[in-house]
């Protein structure tokens, strides 16, 4: 049986001895246990690192009674943190993932404000492309890529003004970015072939 381990701050001389041990003796365990969750190691690590410092932080303001649950408790709640901290899909997603220098020529050729006509007729052919395929999206998912990616609306101001979870939203979009980039895949080739 697991022996229970106290942390109390008011005994501050032997905090470091106790925060020492409590690493000694859960580092591997919570390690494997935040790995098995996360994608890699290098987050893995973090997340660690991100457990003890809320645990020095912590054990100097009140006591932890139970040191094994709340230490999972925690990495439990940092991976959670990682996985909603994680950027949505924006429009430069839209086009496909490639090493080749045209697909940034295909971008700085869409935000070219220049007044050459082919650029302009590619534009409007991108734009037009690009609202027949939002026009083809269910409402939800249109409304949110449309709020959050052309009109700059912050996910946190949409969900207030409609009392979606940001959860939601940011699904929504995703699918949303994700239907439009397979929709403006041919376009994309057409240019690039052209």
């Amino acid at each position: 049986m697991e022996e229970l381990l106290t942390i109390n701050p008011a005994m501050p001389s032997s905090t470091g001895k106790n925060i020492a041990s409590v690493i000694s003796q859960f580092g591997r365990r919570l390690l494997g246990f935040i790995r098995q969750r996360v994608g890699n190691e290098a987050d893995a690590e973090d997340i660690l690192q991100d457990v003890w410092y809320q645990l020095t932080t912590t054990v100097d303001t009140e006591p932890i009674e139970q040191i094994s649950g709340w230490l999972f408790a925690v990495a439990r709640n940092k991976i959670i943190d990682r996985y909603r901290r994680r950027q949505p899909a924006s429009l430069d997603s839209l086009l496909p993932e490639t090493d080749e220098p045209t697909a940034a020529d295909l971008a700085g050729l869409l935000l070219d404000n220049s007044h050459n006509p082919e650029s302009a007729n590619l534009r409007a052919l991108f734009w037009k492309t690009l609202q027949e395929a939002l026009d083809e999206l269910p409402e939800e998912q249109r409304t949110v890529f449309i709020q959050n990616e052309l009109e700059g609306i912050p996910f946190k101001d949409i969900a207030a003004a409609t009392g979606e979870k940001i959860n939601t939203l940011i699904s929504r979009k995703r699918y949303a970015v994700l239907y439009l980039r397979e929709k403006l895949l041919t376009l994309y080739h057409e240019i690039i072939e052209y």
